[in-house]
């Protein structure tokens, strides 16, 4: 007999166990793991899928909330006639909400899995409120930027900001807004974060040092009403000269006239000096202080040909009969001789141009007359003698108040000959040409 090799001896061993059943229940105990592993797959595939219909779920929530409430909101904020609700669009408030609805359904549909590994189930639940957090601070943080805007709407409102405070209740929003997330993705109470925080003070205050500077300064400015939006200051140490255009927590903004921004630190406000001029437009009124240069060569008595000719200007009728009685009158006193100028009174034209600018100003329609009008004589030098001219415009208009004070100083750099005088100048190349000729 021919012996069989060993591979075939064995498989006919099994074979025959198969047939007699000898080992049917061993075999079923090796395929168990294979079907083991098979229920297993089944279970994960079809978490899987599970999963992505509450995902698909949560996208199609957030299409309907986003696409379509959100956008029947704006149609009808659009045809309401207040405007508050117009900043809430503006500021995004419904735009962030309607994430809410997709973290919604995320947390409620995963409950509905059944048999889901719990570790996965908890760790979707604190992403979840995690997320919910998360939107609802931004959402209030969206909804205090539109209350600053309805707020700084009002003009009445103007002169007393609080884009300061809010700033500061958002940060503290964000604050708890973290302190929570971490709570709840750690599964730890808020307290403990926060008792921490004591022994953090010092480092806290290197952190939010501007804050906390910037905090103080937007009260004191706020109290003693010293800078709002609107005002024109001027900062020559930071380069700051124009209106004010946002006051913020850390930072005033002034837009310059040659339209530049300045960005100054809201602190430096109340530490260093700067000029507002937000006075002058509450007055209502616009200062000119400017001088005439006299040339000192032309200064002189008038003699009677020039007093008769002056007398005849509308402007100084009344002033010149007035001088005239006030000067004959002092003259007739005894002890004095006519021939000697020291000893009477005599209309200088320097005066008399001096009572003419004050009369014209007088009568000028934009000058302010309820306003410091003052015409007077300053020290002379080497530039002859300044007649210095201060008064007040009653527009203050930039442009306005530039061409009034242009068309003033025209009149009176062109009427000084009628007195004979002469502004005075340093000579130019062509003065000594003109010497040169003679």
């Amino acid at each position: 007999m021919i012996p069989m090799p060993a591979p075939a001896l064995h498989r006919d061993a099994v074979r025959s166990g198969f047939r007699y059943g000898t080992n049917a229940m061993e075999f079923s105990e090796l395929l168990r793991p294979l079907r083991q592993l098979r229920q297993l797959d089944e279970a994960l595939v079809s978490q899987v899928v599970e999963l992505l219909l509450v995902v698909l779920a949560a996208s199609l929530f957030y299409f309907v909330a986003h696409r379509g409430i959100v956008v029947a909101v704006r149609r009808i904020v659009a045809r309401s006639r207040t405007h508050w609700d117009d900043a809430l669009v503006e500021a995004s408030v419904f735009q962030r909400l309607a994430h809410i609805a997709p973290a919604l359904v995320v947390f409620y549909g995963v409950r509905l899995i059944p048999d889901l590994h719990p570790i996965l189930f908890v760790l979707i639940q604190r992403v979840t409120i995690s997320v919910l957090v998360l939107v609802v601070a931004r959402s209030a943080g969206a909804f205090l930027s539109a209350v600053n805007q309805v707020y700084s709407a009002n003009p009445e409102n103007r002169d007393r900001p609080i884009k300061g405070y809010l700033q500061i209740a958002r940060l503290v929003l964000y604050l708890v807004a973290v302190l929570l997330i971490l709570a709840t993705l750690l599964d730890r109470s808020p307290w403990i974060f926060l008792s921490g925080i004591g022994a953090m003070a010092a480092v806290m205050l290197l952190i939010f040092r501007d804050t906390i500077l910037g905090l103080v300064a937007s009260i004191q400015l706020t109290g003693n009403d010293m800078v709002h939006v609107g005002d024109w200051i001027e900062m020559p140490q930071y380069g700051a000269d124009g209106d004010v255009v946002d006051v913020a927590l850390h930072t005033v903004k002034v837009q310059n006239w040659d339209k530049t921004i300045t960005t100054i630190p809201t602190h430096k406000l109340i530490e260093d000096a700067f000029k507002n001029w937000r006075g002058m437009s509450e007055a209502g009124a616009r200062r000119i202080k400017r001088s005439i240069f006299i040339d000192l060569n032309t200064i002189r008595f008038l003699d009677e040909d020039e007093i008769d000719r002056i007398g005849r200007f509308a402007l100084m009728r009344d002033y010149m009969e007035r001088k005239r009685d006030e000067l004959e009158s002092y003259n007739a006193q005894g002890g004095l001789d006519p021939s000697h100028d020291t000893d009477i009174r005599r209309l200088t034209n320097i005066g008399t141009f001096r009572a003419y600018v004050v009369n014209y100003l007088r009568a000028h329609p934009k000058i302010h007359q309820g306003q410091t009008l003052i015409v007077r004589q300053r020290d002379s030098g080497p530039f002859g003698l300044p007649l210095e001219i201060y008064a007040f415009t009653s527009d203050t208009n930039w442009s306005h108040y530039e061409d009034i004070q242009s068309d003033i100083f025209d009149h009176f750099l062109a009427v000084l000959p009628e007195f004979s005088l002469r502004a005075f100048q340093n000579p130019s190349g062509a003065d000594f040409a003109r010497l040169g000729e003679r």
